[in-house]
């Protein structure tokens, strides 16, 4: 049985476009999952990237057309720039890591609510009342918003060691069985093929 570790950002534009996707493809193909939030300013700063702030102008305009084309195509409302980004995404990836250790609701779900709360939702996903509300509607105790704050921060700061070590560098991005890697929501094809054994 195959294993993704699925390395995220709860305000990724592009692990908003991804949720729902990568669930179905390790369904498909029977593969278990543990979802990795982590710090995306910190993963660029320890691996050559740039925050799209500080990106050449040429760079920063492809990616909102870019973000924009793949909403279109996924059918899924999108925009380019909303209200509350970026924002402290420490407190939603706390209480993701939460709810994956109580179990009991739907992790995909979850991060589906929260990343379309900042790219579809105008809201800020760093206020608990926005966390709770997305716990809620994945099935989750809402008061994992506040628990294991301290649990969270440590595995928030083990995922980021954790992708510079297996040579992640972005969002979203997927590694089965620890070597192979596939970057972006535009390689979820990719990672399909791979686990059907036709790539």
């Amino acid at each position: 049985m195959a294993h993704i570790d699925f390395y995220f950002a709860t305000i990724s534009p592009f692990t908003y476009l991804s949720s729902g996707t990568v669930e179905e493809i390790a369904a498909r193909h029977g593969a278990t999952l543990t979802y990795k939030p982590l710090d995306i300013m910190a993963l660029f700063a320890r691996t050559g990237g740039l925050p799209p702030k500080d990106r050449h102008p040429s760079r920063q305009a492809y990616r909102l057309q870019d973000m924009v084309r793949r909403a279109n195509r996924l059918g899924r409302p999108l925009n380019p720039k909303p209200a509350f980004w970026p924002t402290n995404p420490a407190p939603s990836s706390y209480a993701l890591i939460a709810a994956q250790k109580a179990g009991g609701g739907d992790l995909g779900k979850l991060l589906a609510e929260l990343t379309e709360a900042v790219w579809a939702g105008e809201k800020n996903i760093a206020e608990d009342d926005v966390i709770r509300a997305a716990l809620s509607a994945a099935g989750f105790d809402p008061a994992l918003a506040d628990s294991g704050m301290l649990q969270g921060a440590e595995e928030y700061a083990r995922n980021l060691e954790d992708a510079v070590a297996n040579n992640v560098f972005g969002a979203p991005f997927f590694v089965v069985d620890g070597t192979a890697h596939f970057w972006g929501q535009d390689r979820l094809d990719d990672l399909d093929r791979y686990l059907s054994g036709n790539l």
